[in-house]
């Protein structure tokens, strides 16, 4: 019989256990609709994460920097979805949030062009209106590794070796079949994600950051929880190259 602690000390007892989209519900039905993720006794945890004991929660919305944490970080996930629907031969690597965004680092032959880019965030919008939903597991280290070697994903292989024993390895599927290796939490659809986002450049970036390593191509992007915050960080971005470009000039006279 878990006893739920609110942000404002409000105490709901519950009879058994109970998830994120639940407790939402139970709260109001206008924070059921922007609920995003969960913070449980101080861990951040999905909507659909069961629970058991007497704990402190709080509701993250996009209003919340974990809240845009999650979207970003979803976002990233949906853009190497969405590169290995259009280009299957890709290898996926790692994909973290970063400040204002995301970024993605990927494996293939060939470079990706600004046309490429475009298709990706057509292909992200496509994922997003589909709505997939999100599942995760937690699987056992050895099958992991197997499992990603055989799909050709030698990188992940790799990351799961370096995972410490002792933690929880967790497999996000995003659909019925594309899944990352991911500690999350993450939303419980890809629709959640909206469509504030924009993929910025390419570049170069040595596997883990090793210049003796394998050199792969970094897709940076990112992704706000309104269209209109997602205009204003694009025109201080532009007009921040171009008083650079102002300053150059002088410089080079």
């Amino acid at each position: 019989m878990p006893q739920i602690q609110l942000l404002d000390g409000k105490k709901i007892p519950f009879t058994k256990s109970i998830n994120g989209f639940d407790l939402t519900k139970k709260i109001s039905k206008s924070l059921e609709k922007v609920a995003l993720i969960m913070e449980v006794n101080g861990k951040l945890k999905d909507l659909s994460y069961e629970i058991k004991n007497d704990s402190k929660v709080r509701i993250i919305t996009s209003k919340d920097k974990e809240g845009l944490e999650v979207l970003r970080h979803d976002a990233a996930h949906i853009m190497a979805m969405a590169v290995q629907e259009l280009f299957p031969e890709t290898q996926v690597t790692i994909g973290p949030v970063i400040e204002n965004g995301f970024y993605y680092d990927f494996a293939r032959k060939e470079s990706f062009t600004s046309e490429d880019l475009q298709k990706i965030e057509i292909k992200m919008s496509e994922i997003i209106d589909r709505d997939v939903k999100t599942r995760r597991e937690v699987w056992k280290r050895e099958e992991a590794i197997t499992h990603f070697k055989k799909l050709g994903e030698k990188y992940k292989a790799e990351i799961i070796e370096t995972i410490p024993l002792s933690e929880e390895l967790s497999v996000y599927h995003h659909g019925d079949t594309w899944h990352d290796l991911c500690r999350g939490p993450h939303l419980a659809s890809s629709g959640k994600i909206g469509k504030a986002f924009k993929l910025t450049k390419v570049s170069g970036a040595y596997w883990r950051g090793d210049s003796n390593n394998e050199m792969l191509q970094r897709i940076y992007g990112t992704c706000w929880s309104s269209k209109k915050e997602l205009d204003d960080y694009l025109n201080r971005i532009e007009e921040a190259e171009k008083r650079d470009h102002r300053k150059l000039g002088k410089e080079m006279d």
